[in-house]
């Protein structure tokens, strides 16, 4: 990965973080540790917000949280968790957790959401032993995924799985050896291990107004 592109995706990373004003990946690295206020010329007055406002947040943590996924992919999703029987909120959880990028960074075979992404975009990653270039595309309970040969050697790949500073949540099964994984199941809302509250219920309200 080039440098400038590394250097320019950490920034937009700590951008989301000063703009929401959460350390959303719970990063030892965000802006957030150092400065408390948002980006921008006027980021430091910080004006009570409002309940839409306090929705909307919620909806742009959840979004960020998954690499800054698009708003009209976004209310697909929500359309698809009101149509499921249950929770709307937990299953939007479940259905953003089944994301094959999600899945991949959950098992700790990519550093970030971001470089989850970039290694199903550049074709490393095989999906039920068949090669998979789309970070949304949706896993039901069962499917595997696996690094190719090549991508096993990416110093980034290697650091994630040998760091400490997470752990596989028990709905994916991670095979570090093999340098696969597998969704077991779809987690409910207090399985996932966010670094910071999510809070769906709100972006259910903030779709439902």
């Amino acid at each position: 990965m080039a440098p400038k592109a590394e250097h320019k995706r950490h920034q937009s990373k700590h951008k989301i973080d000063r703009r929401l004003g959460v350390n959303l990946w719970g990063r030892a690295k965000s802006p957030l540790n150092t400065r408390s206020y948002a980006p921008g010329q006027h980021g430091q007055r910080r004006k009570k917000p409002t309940d839409f406002g306090i929705q909307l947040m919620a909806k742009q943590k959840l979004k960020g949280y998954y690499g800054n996924i698009g708003e009209k992919q976004f209310k697909k999703y929500y359309v698809e968790a009101v149509r499921r029987q249950g929770d709307t909120g937990q299953n939007l959880i479940g259905i953003l957790e089944s994301r094959l990028d999600a899945v991949l960074y959950r098992s700790k075979l990519a550093p970030t959401v971001f470089a989850s992404r970039q290694l199903i975009n550049h074709g490393h990653v095989l999906l039920n032993g068949k090669r998979c270039n789309i970070g949304s595309v949706m896993l039901k309970a069962g499917d595997k995924i696996s690094l190719k040969e090549k991508a096993r050697q990416i110093p980034a790949v290697l650091e994630a799985i040998a760091s400490p500073e997470r752990d596989v949540p028990e709905y994916v099964e991670a095979d570090h050896d093999g340098f696969s994984a597998m969704l077991v199941r779809e987690p409910s809302l207090d399985e996932v291990p966010y670094p910071t509250q999510m809070e769906p219920n709100l972006v259910v309200e903030y779709y439902s107004r």
